[in-house]
């Protein structure tokens, strides 16, 4: 298919805007591990009005295609806050699905950085989104195993059409699967009790969301601090802080929230999520009317924990409550009958948390990967 030349349309309508929502539910049909995104999330994602991103983001959305049959999408995206914060001028692609065929991812990503020029960028960086709760990475090493939650799981020949662009590679984010020991190591858990009978820190665990309730927005506003000198991330305001809030609580399940705290302060959180890949494909993109149903089930039939979020405030770094936090989980998934913890991203630099990772017998398995080209 190396021959096609599309012709690039820039989405205007909401029935093109529903294209390219739903072009990727064709395109991974039969790519066994995909999982699809749920389209309510992905229309409010995109939609300006509820996206509160999009006040300090320009976006442009376009389609490719072949006669009149859609063969691939692409977003830009350009992220003043964060451009500004880093002094960059850089432009984003995001949302990229394309069938294989150079041609096509061509035409997509010359839309991108023809539009990302105009607008005085100097390079593209992707894929990333609109902030850090978004997507980052294509899959690079790692196709054999099930996905990480809220991740791409790209076809091999992306890459491959990307570095024929010229894309090179920005940073990568490695991927943990820790297996869930029978037993916590002696070493670990003497250490854990050890560090929480001196008074270091207090650990906080939950039995109910409402019990969560009152960390939830100290525990973004501590992820908010830690996080802002993290490739990629950007200070989120107090109205997408409270949108998150409003978006996790449902969501959380409480065995799996592990707080660290001195003196009433919290020096650090844990959050993990009960793998649902298989009820989102038997959802397939949708939530009603049984769609819930099928996401609902798979979190408590699955034997694969997912972290979702974690941080810890800099100045309690290096005092333990990493240890704290990490037995607490690896314990609550043992008795929760889960046999692996997927690690989530982690930028390749961060040795720290990979050091962490491996103490408790973690293993990378999969790789994600930004790229990058100079325009």
């Amino acid at each position: 298919m190396n021959e096609i030349v599309p012709v690039i349309t820039e989405v205007r309508t909401r029935r093109e805007l529903d294209e390219f929502i739903r072009f990727p539910e064709r395109l991974h049909r039969n790519h066994e591990r995909w999982v699809p995104p749920l389209r309510a999330e992905e229309r409010r994602l995109l939609n300006p009005k509820k996206n509160r991103a999009f006040g300090y983001c320009d976006c442009t959305l376009a389609l490719a295609r072949c006669g009149v049959e859609v063969v691939g999408r692409i977003a830009g995206i350009v992220n003043h806050r964060y451009n500004e914060s880093r002094g960059e001028r850089s432009a984003r692609f995001s949302h990229l699905e394309c069938v294989e065929s150079q041609g096509v991812a061509h035409a997509l990503l010359e839309h991108v950085e023809a539009w990302g020029r105009h607008r005085g960028m100097t390079r593209v960086v992707g894929p990333l989104g609109f902030t850090d709760q978004d997507p980052e990475g294509f899959l690079v090493d790692g196709f054999e195993h099930e996905p990480s939650l809220a991740t791409y799981y790209n076809f091999e020949f992306v890459v491959r059409l990307l570095e024929a662009e010229g894309y090179g590679k920005e940073m990568d984010y490695v991927v943990y699967c820790v297996p869930v020991p029978s037993t916590t190591p002696e070493l670990y858990a003497r250490l854990s009790a050890r560090i929480i009978e001196r008074g270091k820190f207090e650990l906080i665990e939950f039995e109910t969301r409402r019990e969560i309730k009152p960390y939830i927005r100290p525990m973004l506003d501590l992820m908010n601090e830690s996080f802002v000198d993290l490739a990629g991330f950007s200070r989120l305001d107090e109205g997408e802080l409270g949108d998150l809030a409003r978006r996790y609580l449902p969501v959380i399940d409480p065995r799996f929230v592990k707080c660290a705290v001195v003196e009433g302060q919290l020096a650090g959180f844990i959050a993990g999520i009960p793998n649902m890949n298989d009820g989102f494909r038997r959802a397939n993109g949708r939530l009603l009317p049984i769609g819930w149903l099928h996401i609902l089930r798979a979190g408590k039939q699955t034997r694969r924990l997912d972290l979702l979020l974690g941080a810890i405030e800099a100045s309690f770094r290096g005092r333990g409550a990493d240890v704290v936090l990490g037995d607490a989980m690896i314990r609550s998934a043992r008795d929760a009958g889960f046999v692996v913890i997927d690690s989530h991203h982690e930028l390749e630099d961060n040795y720290r948390m990979r050091r962490e990772m491996e103490k408790i017998g973690g293993e990378e398995y999969k790789r994600f990967r930004v790229f990058q080209k100079t325009l």
